[in-house]
């Protein structure tokens, strides 16, 4: 049998060729576009010629230039750095170092932090309290000098005579007063005990103490006078000359630090007290350890060097002692 071929219309025929047609314009039409802009592209690239330029170069802080520009017209040349951290942005960044300073500003160029609650803690807030009872007796003596004690009487002249020096001078008056006045009996003997603090009036009534009495009158005398307290430090030592504990008032002059010592009618500077390995300050402030892992100092005739503050114990005595007393006591209080 012979198959049959079905003729398609010529109407077909001739639909099939609009959309042929029609693709073929779309097309061109967009290889036109994709040309221009091709075109375009090679303008900015190289406007004024034929031939493309090599390829532009741009900052990241021209760009952000002209971001702010465009969203504020006021901007005409603004400027970000990016290594700048904004002061409301949380980092886990480690802040920077500071470098501590090589010299303190306490005595022997230390520095010092608050000693915990302990022994010297409670013999400095007793000698407060007893001071201000004191304080009475010397108003009242300057009120009606006639009915004034005679040892407080004592005290009052060398307050007037410390106040009426100036600077240096001033330490100096004070330092030969009071020395003068009080000859130096250790507590076991004048007290019966191993170690007692005894404000200025009592000092001054039996004319007796040891080194911490010196020490205290000289900061009362000088802070009646007018000295600024703050420039003043009860200071606790180790002897290491003569392996013994020590107190002495430090005073402030002019940023330098001068030492009263009771065995010496001169006074000292404290880069001069090589001798001295510092242990306490105390003041109106309370009782300060001090940071004596800064201190670099020169041992003294082969001697070792003091305990840590917190590791001593015993009593603070004056090292001009005897020596059988001194070689029982001859330790500072332990803090705890």
């Amino acid at each position: 049998m012979t198959p049959r071929v079905k003729l398609r219309s010529p109407r077909l025929h001739a639909a099939a060729g609009i959309i042929l047609a029609l693709c073929v314009g779309a097309a061109s039409e967009a290889l036109a576009a994709e040309d221009a802009s091709l075109e375009e592209a090679r303008a900015d690239l190289a406007p004024g010629g034929d031939q493309a330029s090599p390829a532009k170069f741009f900052s990241i802080n021209a760009v952000l230039a002209k971001h702010d520009r465009q969203r504020d017209r006021s901007i005409t040349d603004a400027v970000r750095l990016a290594a700048l951290t904004p002061s409301n942005t949380a980092t886990d960044a480690p802040p920077a170092l500071r470098e501590a300073p090589a010299v303190g500003a306490e005595p022997f160029g230390l520095f010092t932090f608050r000693a915990p609650d302990g022994l010297l803690w409670r013999k400095w807030r007793g000698v407060e309290a007893a001071m201000v009872k004191e304080q009475a007796i010397l108003d009242h003596c300057r009120a009606d000098a006639g009915n004034c004690p005679a040892h407080a009487a004592q005290f009052l002249r060398l307050v007037n005579a410390v106040g009426a020096k100036l600077g240096r001078d001033k330490l100096d008056e004070a330092n030969r007063g009071v020395n003068a006045a009080v000859r130096y009996v250790s507590d076991l003997s004048q007290h019966g005990e191993p170690d007692r603090w005894s404000t200025p009036l009592a000092t001054f009534a039996s004319a007796k103490g040891d080194c911490e009495d010196y020490a205290v009158a000289k900061y009362v005398a000088l802070s009646a006078a007018g000295f600024p307290r703050n420039d003043l430090q009860l200071v606790l030592v180790r002897d290491r000359m003569v392996r013994q504990d020590h107190a002495l008032l430090a005073a402030r002059v002019d940023g330098h630090w001068l030492l009263l010592d009771n065995r010496f009618s001169t006074l000292m500077a404290d880069s001069e007290a090589t001798r001295f390995t510092p242990l306490f300050a105390i003041d109106h402030q309370g009782v300060h350890l001090f940071a004596t892992p800064y201190a670099n100092r020169p041992l003294v005739g082969g001697e070792l060097e003091a305990a840590p503050a917190a590791a001593v114990s015993g009593k603070a005595i004056g090292v001009g002692a005897p020596a059988d007393s001194a070689s029982a006591l001859n330790t500072l209080p332990l803090l705890m």
